[in-house]
């Protein structure tokens, strides 16, 4: 039995920060195989995560929805037939819908797979904005999810945390939210709150002789009526149901009110249950390799500039590789409102992949010296 868990998060939330931490303390002595969906034209984080020893299949393309019902399905069975994992991680792009990815896994004819967990990375100091400009993608994920694990949560006032928790509760009720630093937990005890075990509540339980199934005390050595397999098909929110959210906050505060059917531009029809936008209707992506050698102080400017101004559109993520003046090598990585470099290994060559709304390719081009 193969267990598939789906490990989604809107742009920079954190999502191969969280796997990785999940791979080195939550997955030891498992067969597993990561899938990665990407949006963009250049996958940035292949390496990052090869170097753990995982398998990975990337697949990169700009329609989520297209990749998914087409290539996905081929692309997990292939993994199952050929690795026969004991439990594959799907990482969809940051701008994909957890419901669309959810249907695809649930539409492959397999018995040996089991629906493990549906998981959602959220940077908890921007839930707030990303609810209200972007409600219509980051809003799916979170109602989707039976785990959310929220990110960045070491440095929040306690007020700010709370309110974050409670905009989230206002779209899912049930899921197990996580807000301890993730420095301060393990991955062995995210991944059991991800399977929903709680140990805590199951050795209260025990000391008390309270079934936690059933809540019901019982004889040494009688059986609960209840099944204690618990394999999360999830049918308490089975994901069939059709979610017709209006989504009166997806407004963007920008022009992204695209009229669109059933169908997107790649050819491809498809049957959605939502009458929703498709990522590429709202975030284009813009991405060079280049050879341009870059000092820290003219990275730092540039950077500057894409986290605090709308200039060159409304910048969502950004994320390359590129060689420095000095001879080393500049990792940076950029979410709204903030950014970091670090030194690292040298590349085969410079890598910049920006996403966002309403770009402005001829300035970045320029400022990027494309």
């Amino acid at each position: 039995m193969t267990k598939i868990d789906i490990i989604s998060g809107f742009l920079g939330a954190g999502k191969t920060t969280l796997i990785k931490k999940l791979l080195q303390e939550g997955f030891q002595n498992e067969k597993l195989v990561l899938i990665e969906n990407e949006f963009g034209e250049i996958g940035i984080d292949g390496g990052f995560l090869k170097d753990a020893g995982v398998e990975i299949t990337e697949m990169n393309s700009g329609c989520i929805c297209c990749s998914l019902v087409g290539d996905f399905s081929t692309a997990l069975k292939e993994v199952l037939d050929k690795y026969a994992p004991d439990r594959v991680i799907i990482e969809p792009s940051g701008v994909g819908k957890l419901s669309d990815v959810i249907k695809a896994v649930q539409g492959i004819d397999d018995a040996d797979i089991v629906l493990n967990s549906f998981v959602t990375v959220a940077d908890a100091g921007k839930c707030k904005m990303y609810m209200k400009n972007f409600g219509e993608f980051f809003n799916n994920q979170i109602e989707y999810a039976n785990t959310i694990v929220l990110s960045r949560t070491q440095n929040m006032k306690e007020a700010k945390l709370e309110t974050c928790v409670q905009m989230i509760r206002e779209h899912n009720e049930n899921a197990t939210i996580i807000t301890t630093p993730w420095d301060d937990i393990s991955g062995e005890k995210i991944v059991e709150a991800m399977e929903k075990r709680d140990s805590f509540t199951e050795d209260l339980m025990n000391e008390a002789q309270v079934c936690p199934t059933c809540g019901h005390h019982h004889e040494h050595g009688e059986q609960c009526d209840h099944d204690h397999e618990h394999h999360h098909e999830h049918s308490d929110h089975d994901h069939d149901h059709e979610h017709h959210h209006e989504h009166s906050d997806h407004d963007h505060d920008h022009d992204h009110h695209h009229e669109h059917g059933d169908h997107c531009g790649c050819g491809h029809d498809h049957d959605h249950d939502h009458h929703h936008h498709h990522a590429d209707d709202v975030f284009t992506s813009w991405g060079i390799e280049t050879p341009h050698k870059f000092t820290k102080e003219e990275m730092e400017g540039i950077l500057e500039k894409l986290a605090n101004t709308e200039e060159y559109g409304i910048i969502l993520r950004a994320k390359g590789i590129v060689p420095a003046a000095d001879g080393t090598w500049i990792y940076y990585d950029l979410v709204p409102g903030e950014y970091e470099l670090r030194t690292g290994e040298p590349e085969i060559t410079g890598k910049i992949c920006v996403i966002g709304t309403k770009l402005a390719e001829d300035k970045l081009k320029e400022i990027f010296h494309a």
